[in-house]
C-alpha cells in the first residue's frame, strides 16, 4: 500500500495498491521509495511514496481492463456475423463462450470462428440486431511483473564509490534519443456514416383494420402532375365578382386588425410607463417612512439608555 504523492488515477496523495517483485520483508513492514540522478556531479533525490507491506504473494495476478469492439456484417434471425473485434482465428478460439454487448444493451455470446475473413466469428444474441449496432467484448488482460530487483549491500563501506544504475531517461537524455511512440497506443478520430432509417410502411390490410383517425393520410408524392392540377380555371363573370369582393374585404380586415395591434402596442407601451411612476412613488413613500420609523425608535431607544 503507498501513499504520499501518488499521481495516480485516483487522485494526488490518496491510497493506492502498487505490486513489485522484490525482497522478502513480513507484513506491516514501512519502507520508502525515492528517485534520484546517478550523476555524482549532481546527486540528488526526491521521496516518490513511503508505504507499508500487506502481504507476500508470488501468486498474484495483476490484470487491466480491456474493451474489444466489432460491429456485424451479416445478421440472421438471433445469429448474426461479426469481425473488427478480433485479427486471428487463434484470438477467437481463446474468447469463446465469452460474453458480448451491443450498446443498445443486447446480450449475446460469442460462438466460433468463420474461415474468412480473418478474425471474423458466429455470435448468437438475445435478440435481432441491426447493422448499425456496435458490439463490445469486456475483458481482462494479464500484466506481467517484471521479475528483476538488485539488492544494494555495500553503501555503509568506507570508500562510498557505488552508484546507481542509469534510468531509462537518463540513457535516452544521454544519447540524444526520443520516447517511443506506439501507433496503436495514440487516439485516433471514429468516422461513422450518418445512418439512414427506411419509412415506416403500415400494410393495407392492417390499414383497412384501423379506425380512422389513425390510419396514415399523407399521400404519396406523385411523379406526374395530374389533369386537375394543370388545367386552368375560368370563372364565371359573377363568380369573379364575388371571388374580388371576398378578396376586398380579407384585404380591409388584414389592415384593421393591424392598426388595432399597433394601437394596443401603443396603449400597452404608456400604461407600463404609468405603472412604474406610481411603483417609484411608492417605493419613494416607503422609504420615507421606514427612514421616520426608525429615527422614532432611536431617539426612544436613546432616551431609554439615559
Amino acid at each position: 500500500e503507498l501513499s504520499s504523492g501518488i499521481n495516480a488515477e485516483y487522485g494526488e496523495h490518496m491510497h493506492c495498491h502498487s505490486t513489485f517483485y522484490g525482497p522478502l520483508a513480513p507484513p506491516n513492514t514501512s519502507f520508502i521509495a525515492t528517485q534520484g540522478s546517478t550523476d555524482k556531479k549532481t546527486s540528488t533525490f526526491r521521496i516518490v511514496a513511503t508505504g507499508v507491506v500487506l502481504s507476500l504473494d508470488k501468486s498474484i495476478d495483476v490484470v487491466k481492463k480491456l474493451k474489444l469492439t466489432g460491429t456485424p456484417y451479416k445478421i440472421f434471425k438471433n445469429t448474426a456475423f461479426l469481425k473488427g473485434m478480433f485479427s486471428s482465428v487463434l484470438e477467437v478460439s481463446k474468447f469463446e463462450g465469452a460474453m458480448i454487448k451491443t450498446v443498445s444493451g443486447i446480450r449475446g455470446q460469442v460462438k466460433r470462428a468463420l474461415s474468412a475473413p480473418p478474425g471474423a466469428f458466429r455470435a448468437s444474441f438475445e435478440d435481432k440486431i441491426k447493422l448499425s449496432d456496435i458490439v463490445f467484448l469486456r475483458c481482462w488482460v494479464s500484466v506481467d511483473i517484471p521479475k528483476f530487483y538488485a539488492p544494494v549491500i555495500n553503501l555503509l563501506t568506507a570508500d562510498k564509490t557505488w552508484s546507481g544504475m542509469r534510468t531509462v531517461a537518463e540513457l535516452r537524455r544521454a544519447t540524444g534519443e526520443t520516447i517511443p511512440v506506439n501507433k496503436d497506443s495514440l487516439y485516433k478520430e471514429i468516422e461513422r456514416k450518418p445512418q439512414a432509417y427506411r419509412p415506416q410502411v403500415v400494410p393495407k390490410n392492417l390499414q383497412r383494420s384501423l379506425p380512422y383517425k389513425t390510419k396514415p393520410k399523407l399521400e404519396k408524392k406523385r411523379k406526374k402532375q395530374l389533369y386537375t392540377t394543370k388545367r386552368a380555371v375560368v370563372l364565371e363573370p359573377g363568380e369573379k365578382r364575388l371571388t374580388t369582393l371576398m378578396q376586398q374585404l380579407l384585404t380591409a380586415q388584414k389592415e384593421s386588425d393591424k392598426k388595432k395591434a399597433a394601437k394596443k402596442k401603443v396603449e400597452r407601451a404608456k400604461h407600463q410607463q404609468e405603472m412604474a411612476k406610481i411603483e417609484e412613488k411608492r417605493s419613494s413613500k416607503a422609504k420615507q417612512e421606514r427612514k421616520k420609523f426608525y429615527q422614532k425608535n432611536a431617539k426612544k431607544d436613546k432616551m431609554e439608555m439615559d
